[in-house]
């Protein structure tokens, strides 16, 4: 069987309705966690950053899988498509399992050796066990979805995330105000929410797809080899990225001893995330259509497709992150009634125009590269740009010069935009075109 070759349209809009959904999830997630105390709110924030360090080995194999997955469907071959999804679960399953071990049994110390302000530091370890330790979920679920997204079927994608959200939001609202579990009882329903998700994912990608029965077959270690020649560089972005994010949120736990600093970022990356969602499905829906016309051969196709895709990317990120910008202190204000955080996350938003600029760039164009077959190439942007803009510049204009939050979130944008620009430059060189992971 062969994947119905659809729009970018028909693709995108399933995909920003999967992470709209997923951005609610965590918006109703902060929203509920204000009325208990903006000091879990920066807990909770502070330990997804964390978590998202631990779990970025699922990247080596998800990234990689959906480029070899693309590009052998779009030349004809989903047997291997079938392979290649089924090393990616034998091999995230293993990492999920001990990612899961090790953040359930080092919580603690994990977030005392990051310096995290003392006020957050029992309701992040509480988060951090619960939800850490079942990580191996975030291993999964990408996984089946993926899979079902590059034989088209975004839509069902899309309904395992939304009955997972909704299921989230309503445990919520149980263990928050009729059990009074707090911290602990978003994170159980976080946890619930995800097995619900990925019972759905797994089952309908079983049902709909059967490139199991195609005969295409190449050895195991072949495909392995192509999954990580992708993977690996594209996980280790993501790292560099993350890894980048730690020192971030460091020096801002350093800015104050209560957690206003990190709580209004938490704030304001739940406000940013509805103009970034997107963004990154108008970026992941290219990257699959990418890698359908690298195996068709099709080059023109992808080089239009992506401008295409960037053009609309930046349009809405700009009406966006502008609209959350002039009406920021009426957000804000339905999750805190300081003032003082209204202003400072406001502020915030003000700055994220530029960032939400750059990150879309960044995205569409570092996706059609990964996908592509060029993979090395942003990783050794994210090297040079991440450290010495976003580090550093945190550094610089949040602490020795005060701009505190503020000045991060310059150091951020700052860091977004000089990568997008060198992702255009090096998608216009069209050495990408001879990285292709089919063979004719």
């Amino acid at each position: 069987m062969a994947a119905e070759r659809k729009t970018l349209t028909q693709l995108s809009v399933p995909i920003c309705l999967e992470t709209l959904f997923y951005m609610l999830s965590g918006m109703v997630d902060t929203l509920m966690l204000s009325s208990v105390s903006d000091q879990a709110v920066g807990a909770v924030g502070t330990a997804n950053t964390y978590i998202g360090v631990f779990i970025i080995m699922f990247g080596v194999i998800s990234s990689g899988m959906i480029a070899v997955m693309s590009q052998n469907i779009g030349a004809g071959r989903p047997g291997i498509a079938y392979q290649a999804r089924q090393l990616g679960l034998i091999f995230n399953a293993l990492i999920g399992i001990v990612m899961s071990v090790v953040l359930a049994t080092f919580s603690g110390g994990i977030l005392r050796s990051v310096s995290i302000a003392p006020a957050l530091l029992e309701p992040a370890e509480i988060y951090l066990r619960i939800v850490g330790g079942t990580c191996f979920l975030n291993a999964l679920i990408p996984i089946f979805s993926s899979y079902l997204r590059v034989f088209g079927y975004t839509k069902h994608s899309l309904i395992g995330t939304v009955v997972g959200n909704v299921l989230n939001i309503i445990l919520n609202s149980v263990f928050l105000f009729a059990f009074n579990w707090g911290v602990m009882g978003v994170a159980v329903a976080t946890v619930i929410s995800r097995v619900v998700n990925l019972i759905i994912v797994a089952g309908m990608g079983a049902v709909l797809i059967k490139a199991k029965q195609s005969p295409e077959r190449i050895t195991s270690r072949k495909i392995f080899a192509q999954i990580v020649k992708i993977g690996f560089p594209s996980a280790l972005e993501t790292a560099l990225y993350n890894i980048a994010m730690t020192f971030i949120v460091r020096f801002m736990n350093q800015m104050d001893v209560d957690g206003t600093n990190v709580t209004a970022r938490s704030y304001a990356i739940q406000i940013a995330n509805f103009s970034y969602c997107v963004g990154a499905a108008l970026a992941q829906a290219n990257a699959i259509m990418t890698g359908w016309r690298i195996g068709a051969k099709e080059f023109e196709e992808c080089n239009r497709g992506t401008r295409k895709a960037a053009i609309y990317g930046i349009i809405t990120a700009t009406c966006f992150s502008v609209t959350f910008a002039f009406a920021g202190h009426f957000i804000v204000h339905i999750f805190t009634d300081d003032i003082q955080m209204i202003n400072l996350v406001v502020k915030l938003l003000i700055v994220d125009i530029f960032l939400e600029l750059g990150r879309v760039t960044n995205l569409v164009y570092g996706q059609a590269l990964k996908t592509s077959g060029d993979a090395f190439f942003p990783v050794i942007l994210g090297a040079i740009f991440m450290y010495l803009f976003a580090v550093g510049g945190t550094y610089f204009l949040g602490i020795h010069m005060g701009l505190l939050a503020v000045g991060a979130y310059i150091a951020m944008a700052g860091d977004e935009c000089a990568r997008a620009v060198g992702m255009v430059l090096r998608w216009k060189s069209g050495k990408w075109k001879s990285k292709g992971l089919v063979e004719v």
